[in-house]
């Protein structure tokens, strides 16, 4: 396996990762904002009023996404598993 085809895997590998986090990590970003803006406004500095509802969007957020994600691994999966003659050799 020369060089090239090591940097193509790991470069195939780091894209497919960014896109599987990257609606997990939206939410995560978007609940986080919300939630400041609330503590914000309501001058409340609770640490769980935070964290249990940004870790709620993150569960709804994985059980929506997760049909996607799955398809996603499985595509990737499967290419990899196709070329894998090639990968070996």
């Amino acid at each position: 396996m020369s060089t090239q085809e090591v940097i193509d895997l790991l470069r195939h590998m780091l894209i497919t990762t960014f896109w599987l986090s990257l609606p997990l990590l939206g939410i995560g970003f978007m609940a986080g904002v919300v939630l400041s803006l609330i503590q914000i406004i309501t001058s409340m500095q609770d640490s769980a009023f935070a964290t249990v509802p940004r870790l709620a969007a993150f569960l709804v957020a994985t059980f929506l996404a997760l049909p996607w994600m799955l398809g996603k691994l499985i595509e990737y999966t499967v290419r990899l598993f196709s070329d894998f003659g090639r990968y070996a050799g």
